[in-house]
């Protein structure tokens, strides 16, 4: 959060969650729906399918990097907490600024391993290795209640769980991280299928989800303080 305020004060940068959605960009939507806002996770009170995501992440108006769970919300005493409701383009901006860009996928997953290879976890094959929590990821029935036996019940401050091999933090665990590639599912299948030697691939050319056929979507890694075995499992190293 702090590193992301500096970016703003120099820039004057207004992220896409505070900016009004426009009738051009949502011509199906009623006109009091289009709010500035974001998503946000809303734990349930019950089981629920697993399969249907809308039963825990909610439209919120006024939901942005400031405040991440609403207006009520805010980041004070959270300096040191990765920001979270960032777009891609907010993050591209971001590292434009930085003199930096974002990871391809490939590029990624070499930093996350860590110098590992075809291990399961970004620091080896075993969850806990010796009882030790090494990501901050969901304990306790999904989306129910985070029990937080890793000690945080929700994100985690940035460095709280040992770095990798290449003494990067936080590659798996606790929130995701966008890179560049366009997101389709089929792509490493499909040069596999070619017979194409996949060395520092650069991600396909166009997206497509077939679930969402009309979504424009970047590739996320890493996971969150959300994923577990039950869920999504995305902390394993090699998950999209």
């Amino acid at each position: 959060n702090e590193q992301f305020e500096k970016f703003v004060k120099a820039t004057g940068y207004v992220t896409i969650a505070e900016r009004t959605p426009t009738k051009e960009e949502f011509p199906t939507a009623p006109a009091e729906n289009l709010v500035a806002g974001s998503v946000v996770f809303a734990p349930t009170d019950h089981e629920v399918p697993l399969t249907d995501h809308y039963q825990w992440w909610s439209y919120v108006k006024g939901a942005n990097w400031r405040h991440p769970l609403g207006p009520q919300s805010n980041i004070k005493g959270k300096e040191n907490h990765p920001v979270v409701q960032i777009a891609y383009p907010d993050a591209e901006a971001y590292a434009k600024w930085a003199r930096k860009r974002l990871p391809t996928e490939a590029e990624f997953e070499f930093a996350a391993r860590g110098g590992l290879s075809g291990k399961t976890y970004v620091w080896g094959d075993e969850f806990r290795p010796g009882g030790k929590w090494m990501a901050n990821t969901w304990q306790g029935e999904f989306p129910v209640k985070d029990a937080g036996e890793d000690g945080y019940a929700g994100m985690a401050p940035v460095k709280s769980f040992p770095p990798n091999g290449y003494g990067l933090y936080d590659m798996a665990g606790n929130v995701w991280e966008w890179c560049s590639d366009w997101y389709r599912p089929d792509y490493y299948k499909t040069l596999a299928d070619k017979g194409a030697v996949a060395n520092n691939p650069q991600g396909p050319d166009s997206p497509f989800d077939p679930s969402e056929p009309n979504e424009k979507k970047r590739v996320h890694r890493g996971g969150s303080f959300l994923c577990n075995e039950q869920y999504c499992s995305r902390y394993i190293v090699g998950t999209r």
